[in-house]
């Protein structure tokens, strides 16, 4: 299944908790007069760096701080004036100006965290708006770059601890959601899990960046080899717990998973309830939920429950051939030199079902033609193979037949069965024939009567 891009969960809430506070400054904000701190302005500088900080609107601000970049190039708050001309746009709602006031901060401090944090987390929303793939992965790589550089970088020393965590959180969000865009969804899991780790509970618990990624955790769960379907559906319904209004796009995936785990859907107001107490699962959750039985399971049961395994329906009979492919323990014989069973005279459940009818000759009436030639033909018989027009017998004449039956036909047949596979399943019948359709009988004759 494919990543659901909820853009509307991308809105950009929260980054103004990262971005605003504790920027790069060279000094302190500029005193009342021609100091900033130990750095001296002239006269003009003050005024515009003054008139750039109290501007009443962000565009105004970011018209202003520009004009001010243009006039003094190489003032000694450049990095300050480039940082609030970043956070200025950012407020303005101009992803684009905001990524080239980054850029411009980058260029002038390389590890500036508010600008790799903005880089990683505007190019992410960027591109998981994308719908081509190469052109979404190389715009998640770039994302994720900005989000292993500012990984790198330390706490800085104005930054409070939770400011740096959510900071931490965003740059392994964009890792995960590069990772999943190429098919890595192991690393996904450990960078999505690490982000989550890293976040207050309340950012799981309303529509949001964090709350998508707990779904896309879901998601690569769900895309594992194998999937872990349990996980997924933890994860799934938890963000389906808080979606709000798109709680239509991300359920599906949630039942898809449980049902896929658990067999049904029975019991899943059980797992919706615990979601809505912890962001991550109980050790113990795979009791709590129980696992559908596995296809083996359902094997061994039909052979200990059927006394007489040849009168097993014959869908029931294919899905031991398809799934009981390994040995039953209960039969062989026993090693006299060790006193153990010896594996090689142990019957799989397939054989053990097979054997119970091999060399039998039987006929199938209403058996649906898939293909056929002069020396065999090709019927789905179980109900299955007739709903998927697959066949699962394979019936060789005895003769060649004059008449060939078409696709599509039902027709009644005899033979004898000879072997079978499980990969696809397949029985095959030999010393076969067409049995011919009777006529339909003749209405009795009625005489007329007469009256005397």
């Amino acid at each position: 299944m494919k990543n659901v891009v909820l853009a509307s969960l991308l809105a950009m809430a929260g980054v103004a908790t990262v971005v605003q506070p504790c920027f790069a400054q060279d000094a302190s904000a500029p005193a009342a007069g021609q100091a900033a701190g130990q750095i001296q302005m002239s006269p003009e500088e003050y005024k515009a760096y003054n008139d750039a900080d109290t501007a009443a609107t962000p565009a105004a601000q970011a018209a202003a701080w520009e004009a001010y970049l243009k006039a003094y190039p190489n003032s000694a708050v450049k990095k300050d004036a480039l940082a609030k001309l970043m956070f200025a746009y950012y407020k303005a709602n101009d992803p684009a100006k905001t990524l080239d006031a980054a850029d411009r901060l980058l260029q002038a401090d390389p590890k500036q965290l508010q600008a790799l944090y903005l880089e990683a987390f505007l190019r992410r929303s960027a591109a998981d708006a994308l719908t081509d793939p190469a052109a979404k992965t190389a715009a998640l790589d770039k994302a994720a770059g900005y989000a292993q550089t500012g990984l790198g970088v330390g706490k800085p020393a104005a930054m409070d601890d939770a400011t740096f965590k959510s900071a931490t959180a965003t740059f392994q969000g964009a890792i995960a959601d590069d990772d999943i865009s190429k098919k890595d969804y192991t690393d996904a899991i450990t960078a999505f899990k690490t982000e989550l780790g890293g976040v207050t509970p309340d950012a799981t618990q309303a529509p949001g960046a964090v709350l998508q990624d707990v779904f896309y955790l879901a998601n690569a769960y769900q895309q594992s080899t194998p999937p872990d379907y349990l996980n997924c559906a933890w994860y799934a319904t938890r963000a389906a717990a808080f979606a709000g209004q798109y709680v239509s796009a991300i359920q599906p995936t949630a039942t898809y998973c449980y049902k896929k785990y658990h067999g049904s859907t029975d019991g899943y107001e059980k797992l919706q309830a615990l979601v809505k107490t912890s962001l991550t699962p109980p050790v113990d959750l795979g009791t709590t939920i129980t696992a559908a039985p596995k296809p083996i399971d359902y094997v061994k049961q039909t052979i200990a429950s059927t006394p007489d395994l040849a009168k097993l329906a014959p869908g029931d009979k294919e899905f031991v051939y398809q799934y009981g492919n390994v040995p039953d323990p209960k039969t062989g014989t026993v090693d006299p030199a060790t006193g153990q069973i010896d594996p090689k005279t142990q019957k799989t459940y397939a054989d053990e079902v097979f054997d119970s009818v091999k060399g039998k000759s039987v006929s199938f009436g209403d058996a649906l033609v898939i293909s056929a030639t002069a020396d065999a033909v090709q019927v789905a018989f179980s109900d299955d193979s007739v709903q998927s027009k697959t066949a699962d017998f394979t019936f060789n004449m005895k003769e060649p037949l004059k008449v060939v039956p078409k696709a599509g036909d039902k027709i009644k047949l005899q033979g004898t069965y000879a072997s079978y596979t499980s990969s696809p399943v397949m029985v095959t019948m030999s010393d076969s024939s067409v049995v011919p359709a009777k006529p339909p009988a003749k209405a009795p004759a009625h005489r007329r009567t007469t009256s005397h």
